[in-house]
């Protein structure tokens, strides 16, 4: 499916349904095409890296983590 800009901001949560559901939808300006809207899952690199932002990250800080740095911390620097 092509839809110009005007028309994907306008329907920008219905286009996202439908290539969740594996339509192919392009983006176009003055009818050439810019950009493809797909699923995030069909972008996942062959090597297995997963892709920044794609799921939540779990850190663990330290207890300390905010605590002021000491004279020796800063001038370590």
């Amino acid at each position: 499916m092509l839809v110009n800009i005007y028309d994907a901001k306008t329907n920008l949560s219905a286009l996202l349904d439908k290539a969740v559901a594996g339509e192919e939808i392009v983006i176009a300006r003055a009818g050439k095409p810019l950009a493809r809207l797909m699923p995030v899952t069909a972008v996942a690199s062959k090597s297995g890296v997963r892709l920044g932002g794609l799921k939540r990250a779990r850190l663990k800080l330290a207890a300390d983590f905010h605590a002021p740095l000491t004279d020796d911390d800063l001038l370590r620097g």
